[in-house]
Parts: C-alpha cells; structure tokens; sequence
C-alpha cells in the first residue's frame, strides 16, 4: 500500500469509517498524512449524509500536528484501536468521544521518553477523561498501558475480541446513527461544553441545547406514550 492510501474513507449509509493504515510506520502521522485526516474530518462534519442530517456545524479552530485534534464536530467520532496509540496517537484517540480497543491495544506517552512533548492535546483531554492523578501517572512516567487497565481506569470505553475494534466501532456508530440526531449531538456539546463552567452556567448552556431538540422530541415521546421502548427495549 503506497503512502497515498494511509488514510481512508469509507462510507457505509449514515457511518463513515476513517482508516488510519501506515503499517510499515507503526502508524506514526507525519505531515501529508495528518492533512489528510483533517480533510478526511472536516468532510465527514460537511456531509449532511454522513450520521444522518440535522446536525449543526461548528467551525474549525485549525489543524494541529495530528491533523483534526483542535477542531469540534458536531458529530460524534468513535476510535478503533488495535495495537500501539501513543504519543500522537494517543493524543488522536484522546480526541474521539469513544475509544473501542481490541485485546492488543496499547496506550502510552511513549515520546516522553525522546523529550517530544504532548502539544496535540494530550496534556488537557487526558486529565479531564481519566482524572489529573492518573493522567500524571502516565504523562510523567511514559509507560505502557495494556488494554484491560485503559478499560478500569476510562481510557477505554468497551474491549473487544483481536481483529474486532473496527467492526465493534462500526456498529455502535450505525447504532447512534439511528438515534434522533438533534437531540442526540446536542446532548454531546452540552456535555463537552460543560467543562470550566459553573452550575449555574453549564445548566443554562444545557438548557439553550435542549430547546434546540425540542421540536424533534414531540414524535419520541408520542412513540414512548404509546409503549415503545418499555422494559428497556432499544430497538
């Protein structure tokens, strides 16, 4: 596979997977590729079929040394990890909302050992997903972590079998896809935005999201009146 095809997109109705392939760099994000991801990004957040429409479009702050790491979507993107994300690409992992990792996965601030700082991200997301003490742990020590320990301390939201992060990743992104999607990428800005807000600030910026999902919640809860959705049924 040439260097032209380390990132691909592929488009499966309302999910679109961006594919991260340098096997014979480890993966690793020089230059030309981490324009490619944000491309690849900022396409995905343009497409009004890709998650489904009615989502609002935040604007991009800039592309960082990883690519899309400073921007926010307004959709949710999920990580697929198998083997190595450290470094940069830990920091890419750090940026998705969901991290799916399969048995191999790997996780680690492994440029601490080279003096490469973490300057996309790394030092601001880990410590607000994981909490500071351990987000120290790992960014003054460099050392690995193994997919079941990701898992107990929140670095990784759901393990998976070898070979089977992409596909698990895939069907939990047609899942939310299937969701009403106001409500849903509302909910998530609310969430993200809270952060640094006061309660009383982040219940007012919570409700201003909700009004903005009003007007798709009337069809949900005429369905939920008349019995869907008891003893909870998803489907």
């Amino acid at each position: 596979m040439s260097e032209a095809d380390a990132v691909q997109v592929r488009r499966d109705g309302p999910v679109t997977t961006v594919l991260l392939h340098r096997p014979e760099r480890r993966n690793a994000v020089d230059g030309p590729t981490a324009t490619a991801l944000a491309d690849a990004f900022r396409a995905f957040d343009a497409d009004e079929d890709a998650g489904t429409p009615d989502g609002n479009r935040l604007g991009d702050e800039g592309d960082g040394p990883m690519g899309p790491t400073r921007a926010r979507l307004s959709k949710p993107v999920i990580a697929a990890v198998s083997g190595h994300a450290v470094a940069g690409g830990l920091e890419l992992a750090l940026w998705c909302d969901l991290r799916i990792a399969d048995e191999t996965a790997v996780f680690g601030v492994f440029c601490r050992r080279w003096g490469v700082p973490l300057i996309d991200g790394g030092t601001v997301r880990l410590p607000r997903l994981i909490g500071l003490s351990r987000a120290m742990d790992l960014i003054l020590t460099g050392r690995a972590v193994d997919a079941q320990e990701a898992l107990a301390i929140g670095l990784a939201n759901r393990i998976v079998a070898v070979g089977q992060s992409l596909s698990a990743a895939q069907q939990l992104a047609a899942a939310l896809a299937r969701f009403p999607q106001t409500c849903l990428r509302q909910d998530r800005l609310s969430a993200l935005e809270q952060d640094g807000m006061s309660e009383r600030h982040a219940l007012a910026n919570e409700l201003a999201h909700g009004m903005r999902s009003v007007a798709e919640s009337a069809e949900g809860l005429e369905r939920f009146r008349t019995g869907e959705g008891r003893h909870g049924s998803f489907e």
